[in-house]
């Protein structure tokens, strides 16, 4: 599988128009990165699709076609776009908790524990009885066998998964209900009359023209809204593509809910940034308001988590005709697992990436990819999802929704086949990447952030906004 090929299938799962195919290119090929999976690949083809399909919605708006390009090494380093964050020149940040990794348990199995939110480190040292200390954790994880330990941290709702073989995965009902599914899903939930993207994009010159000769071509989600509720990578990943080309994207997040500050910095780009807390009706209602005036409801919450709140997206279709619903979650919204809470690291391993990428390594310990590619191709996969489903809207009217998992994309990954000695493929530093990098002021410092990936011929992708913190601005929607 070629990245190329790979964006074929994409454009083609959804649906979409084949001579598009004829405008993208893509240079660069795996291995790219120390992995024996074709994250380049991945990477490549989920920003091409990305890349194609702001195109796409440009040439519906204007009647232009443009070239789409992509460079494998440039989609990588958009793939670890947390990695190479920097702040005022110093370090990379930390992301990870002292207690997140891996660790064995009595019966020579590995568990991997994810303990980056306070309330989650909390919820793992109660259950192994044991203090906040490395050590002490070691041994209370020596206590138990490794299955056990799994059942008990997911039925107490904490994020853990069992170290598994690709075969022990495939054997599970969560693996079979994934396979079930399509890579992502775009399916329409409710009847509205066809809509625009967005505002009017003319010509220089011509009548109704919203630029004059010499300015610079609005982009091909201007006047699009997209209302942002995630948090970490994924989510806010897919948020962060659309506004790099155009979208008017307001994060939305719950006031009192955790996050890890570097991502907030990273993945804030381009994004205004509001805090409703939907435990209060009144917030409610100010979200349905904002919903009411927007295009796009995208979503990262576990699968039900929000309906509970009346956000559901069959609500959404009937309180704004013509939405295009985004839901994000970990393991699929069918099976036994669909609620259980996960990560993209928790993916790998439960999924039998990390101990394949250990074994081709010849390692004891299981080892993670070299980034996180199951957050940042479902991202770029939803946001690509996203204007698939506008364009249709566009055409044909109706609501609709759009549904993906970290699952299902390393399902895909898997699925491309391994790179034989791929893992011994040199290491990326932040100093091989500068030409990847921009610096933007921002009020937490001098911010040094990837660049977007995807390079289109006459509406460049940028991020048009610094990052700010967590409830800088007002839950409203900007006028022009």
């Amino acid at each position: 599988m070629t990245p190329l090929l790979a964006v074929d299938h994409l454009w083609t799962l959804a649906g979409c128009d084949a001579a598009a195919l004829d405008t993208v290119s893509i240079t660069g090929n795996d291995p790219a990165l120390p992995s024996v999976f074709r994250v380049g690949t991945l990477a490549a083809a989920t920003v091409a699709a990305v890349g194609l399909a702001a195109a796409e919605c440009h040439r519906m708006r204007t009647g232009q076609r443009q070239r789409v390009s992509v460079d494998v090494r440039r989609a990588l380093v958009a793939f670890r776009s947390e990695r190479y964050l920097r702040v005022n020149d110093g370090p990379a940040p930390e992301l990870r908790s002292p207690m997140f990794g891996f660790f064995e348990t009595r019966d020579g199995r590995w568990v991997q524990l994810h303990t980056n939110f306070p309330h989650h480190l909390d919820g793992v040292l109660n259950v192994l009885g044991c203090a906040n200390d490395r050590t002490a954790v070691v041994q209370a994880m020596r206590g138990w066998d490794g299955a056990a330990l799994d059942h008990t941290l997911a039925d107490a709702g904490l994020p853990a998964a069992l170290i598994r073989t690709p075969r022990e995965w495939a054997a599970l009902e969560q693996a079979k209900a994934i396979a079930s599914l399509p890579l992502f899903e775009i399916e329409r939930i409710g009847d509205a009359p066809a809509q625009p993207i967005g505002d009017s994009l003319s010509s220089p010159g011509s009548p109704g023209s919203l630029r004059g000769a010499g300015e610079p071509a609005k982009q091909p989600l201007s006047g699009v809204r997209v209302l942002d509720l995630s948090r970490i990578i994924a989510g806010p990943v897919a948020g962060r593509a659309l506004a790099s080309h155009g979208a008017q994207v307001l994060l939305i997040n719950g006031p009192h809910l955790p996050n890890i500050a570097p991502l907030v910095i990273d993945t804030g780009r381009g994004k205004r940034s509001a805090t409703l807390d939907l435990r209060d009706a009144a917030a409610c209602a100010q979200l349905e308001a904002l919903t009411r005036d927007s295009d796009v409801f995208l979503q990262a919450y576990r699968p039900g988590a929000l309906a509970a709140r009346g956000f559901g997206p069959d609500a959404l279709a009937r309180l704004r005709p013509g939405i295009v619903c985004v839901s994000i979650c970990a393991y699929g919204h069918k099976g036994p697992w669909a609620a259980r809470r996960g990560f993209d690291s928790l993916v790998q391993s439960a999924s039998g990436i990390a101990y394949t990428e250990a074994r081709a390594a010849g390692l004891d310990k299981p080892k993670h990819l070299p980034c996180q590619a199951l957050d940042h191709g479902t991202g770029y996969l939803a946001a690509f999802g996203a204007m698939v489903a506008l364009a249709r809207r566009a055409t044909e009217g109706g609501s609709w929704h759009v549904r993906l998992s970290l699952a299902q994309t390393g399902r895909w990954l898997q699925s491309l086949g391994p790179i034989e000695d791929g893992w011994q493929t040199p290491e990326v530093g932040f100093d091989d990447v500068k030409d990847c990098i921009e610096m933007v002021d921002s009020p937490f410092g001098r911010v040094a952030g990837t660049l977007p990936a995807e390079k289109l011929e006459k509406t460049p992708a940028r991020y048009g906004r610094r990052p700010v913190p967590i409830g800088t601005d007002d839950p409203r929607w900007e006028t022009d």
